[in-house]
């Protein structure tokens, strides 16, 4: 496995102030940022845009951007994205598009590249791409808010997928996203997790540092 990362969710922070709430992370010498992209189709929510990403960046904001496209047709947008200036693009096996050459295209354009699977999707379904990217995403809960539940019914896809990795010899992160706190972290961690995207744990935490040095140290 990677070393644990933390990779803390945007969409738990200030929406009025998008460029203090990523320095708070940052400020904690964390390296990745999760920004999550909605477009009220795909799931049951409206968030930020390429021009949310292009203003982050001209703010000064210098982390990896790990860029989540929640979208019905992500395939249409990874170049905006890659423009605006995500460091990754994570695309979801969901809908129905050309997911390897959408994968090939994020990669053509400077960038890393992540496969999705929700909650209910078996990890069959990613499983011939798993050669072409460089992260794969387990929603541990139905995407669309935060502050949901974690799901613990994918704990089984995630060891799946660690499984595979190990024996086919892949370097990928394995991330996990939705009701990710200091409880459901370990859990996943023993699963084969190595990269937590955590939201509204993280900003409400009253001790953000200690927040990123426990997981840290999973």
């Amino acid at each position: 496995m990677h070393p644990p990362l933390l990779s803390p969710s945007l969409l738990a922070g200030d929406h009025a102030h998008l460029a203090a709430s990523a320095r708070i992370p940052a400020n904690l010498g964390l390296r990745w940022l999760h920004v999550d992209i909605m477009d009220a189709h795909f799931v049951p929510n409206l968030t930020f845009g390429p021009g949310t990403v292009a203003a982050l960046r001209a703010a000064g904001a210098t982390q990896f951007f790990d860029t989540h496209l929640m979208l019905d047709e992500p395939h249409r947008y990874v170049e905006a994205f890659a423009t605006a200036g995500a460091s990754s693009i994570s695309i979801h096996i969901e809908p129905a598009y050309d997911h390897q050459a959408t994968l090939a295209r994020i990669r053509a354009l400077g960038c890393q590249c992540g496969i999705v699977l929700n909650p209910d999707t078996p990890a069959t379904a990613v499983e011939h791409l798993l050669p072409h990217v460089d992260l794969v995403l387990v929603m541990t809960v139905q995407p669309g808010f935060g502050g949901q539940s974690f799901r613990r019914d994918t704990l089984a896809k995630m060891r799946t997928l660690a499984d595979w990795r190990a024996a086919r010899g892949f370097r990928w992160r394995l991330e996990v996203d939705g009701g990710i706190d200091l409880t459901t972290a370990p859990e996943c961690r023993a699963h084969g997790a190595d990269t937590f995207v955590a939201g509204t744990a993280f900003f409400a935490a009253p001790d953000k540092a200690a927040f990123a040095d426990a997981i840290a140290r999973l």
